[in-house]
């Protein structure tokens, strides 16, 4: 499965509008996002290609997307062994991201990616575990992550990645993970770091199948070779274009790690 999102900086604006936040959709979805008084804000498209396989179920991937201050986006992929146990991996995932949005405005949250991974993996009931990852713009153009597990993201600048947050992982193909068993990872184990944009960066985010199969210079290849396109437009190209790679027979990512 590839789950992707794709994100620019955009100049500011005194506009304001606040579509709702939503759980995975099989759509590609444009969510502009806009703040008032000439503050950071962020556009954000979205897609989600499930596994062949997954496919009639939806896939195991969940995000979500707010206009909360600056912009606020998470990625949660649903770890598939607990499809052995006769569980379904996208339930827990799906509950994740759902209390994720929720408790967004929690006051306790007070805007911190790391705080809000807490409130919503509290919440959840779901049995199964998920990698995760939440990353938040404050109005003065910091954006603010926390990830655990194999959930990447990266920021395109100028031509370059300029930063990369970097998986997690136990041992090879066993990330990191918020799970329903004590046995599994915490907030308190989460990367948590802070990058500060500049006007017309863009923010690539995707779980680790999409990550697993596209290259860094493929995305910034996707970007350089189509300034027309919004940001929805360019989150289906990477979508699409790690699915691709994913059955084909040449060295991709994931292949080269191994």
């Amino acid at each position: 499965m590839a789950a992707s999102t794709a994100s620019r900086l955009s100049p500011p604006r005194l506009h304001v509008s606040s579509p709702p936040p939503h759980l995975p959709l099989r759509r590609s979805r444009l969510s502009p996002l806009r703040a008032a008084k000439l503050e950071a804000v962020l556009s954000i498209g979205t897609h989600l290609i499930p596994h062949p396989r997954k496919a009639e179920t939806g896939g195991e991937d969940a995000f979500f997307v707010s206009t909360d201050a600056g912009g606020v986006f998470a990625i949660a992929d649903g770890v598939s062994g607990w499809a052995e146990k006769d569980v379904n991996p996208a339930l827990f995932s799906r509950e994740l991201m759902a209390h994720s949005s929720t408790f967004l405005k929690d006051e306790e949250v007070n805007h911190d990616p790391q705080l809000l991974l807490m409130k919503a993996h509290a919440a959840t009931t779901s049995i199964g575990s998920a990698t995760v990852i939440i990353a938040m713009l404050e109005k003065t153009g910091i954006l603010k992550i926390a990830s655990v597990g194999d959930c990447g993201l990266k920021v395109i600048r100028k031509g370059q990645v300029m930063f990369s947050t970097c998986p997690q992982e136990h041992y090879f193909d066993c990330p990191y993970q918020i799970s329903s068993e004590a046995i599994g990872q915490t907030y308190m184990d989460a990367l948590v770091c802070t990058v500060n944009l500049m006007e017309g960066d863009m923010i690539v985010s995707g779980s680790d199948g999409f990550f697993d199969n596209i290259f860094d210079q493929e995305i910034i290849s996707v970007i350089s070779e189509s300034p027309g396109v919004d940001e929805a437009g360019k989150s289906l190209n990477f979508a699409s274009g790690a699915t691709e790679h994913m059955f084909k027979s040449f060295q991709i990512p994931i292949i080269l790690k191994a």
